[in-house]
């Protein structure tokens, strides 16, 4: 299916939001994913069903100052 994550087109397998996470080699409960603009926590990106054209975005957090 075809999916925008973080504002670019991509051809995925997955079926979850978890599984995408997966399939896209993103790893740690500390990520912030969001569906169509609403957030997703990480307790329920397994049963978070996706489906064609949706809005993925994924962020992590970065060390700075």
């Amino acid at each position: 299916m075809k999916l925008i994550i973080n504002g670019q087109s991509h051809e995925v397998t997955a079926e979850t939001l978890a599984a995408l996470l997966t399939e896209l080699d993103f790893q740690g409960n500390w990520l912030a994913t969001a569906l169509n603009g609403e957030v997703v926590p990480a307790r329920e990106r397994d049963r978070c069903r996706l489906t064609d054209g949706d809005r993925i975005e994924i962020l992590s957090p970065m060390k700075g100052g």
